[in-house]
């Protein structure tokens, strides 16, 4: 279980704010923890569930992050299968429409993630920037690095 492998203050309390998104040029890490050969949680499965946190609506919530459904739906099933709980539950459509929500898990995770992200980003900045000095600059509006 998530909460006895992490520090008591990573695993609870409320999910901290997505950071910042990086300038196109800067270094940024990205995180991905694999569980087998599966991404079980990674920068894109946090940004799609705060988003379900938000519309309530899996459909919805991929809409909102450029996702076909079906990729969506794939990602919350990887999610869910990866956890013991779920980390997210839905209820299909009827008269009133179905729906979807973040669960205490859920939260849990997603806290637990950002908190992981925020501490690896702050203490790599020395070794970020020493690496920004040897890239080559990618020429401006392309995001690719001239040979």
């Amino acid at each position: 279980m998530l909460e006895s492998r992490l520090p008591s203050q990573l695993a609870l309390g409320p999910p901290m704010p997505e950071p910042p998104e990086p300038p196109r040029s800067a270094l940024f890490l990205r995180i991905r923890i694999l569980h087998g050969e599966v991404a079980a949680f990674g920068t894109g499965k946090a940004a799609l569930l705060e988003a379900i946190g938000a519309c309530h609506s899996i459909a919805a919530a991929g809409r909102s992050l450029g996702l076909s459904y079906s990729k969506t739906r794939r990602l919350v099933d990887e999610m869910n299968q990866s956890f013991a709980k779920p980390l997210v539950e839905s209820a299909k459509g009827g008269l009133h429409g179905g729906g979807a929500r973040m669960t205490e898990t859920g939260r849990k995770v997603l806290a637990a993630f950002r908190t992981m992200e925020a501490c690896a980003q702050a203490s790599m900045q020395d070794g970020l920037r020493a690496i920004q000095r040897e890239l080559v600059q990618p020429p401006s509006g392309t995001g690719r690095p001239t040979p």
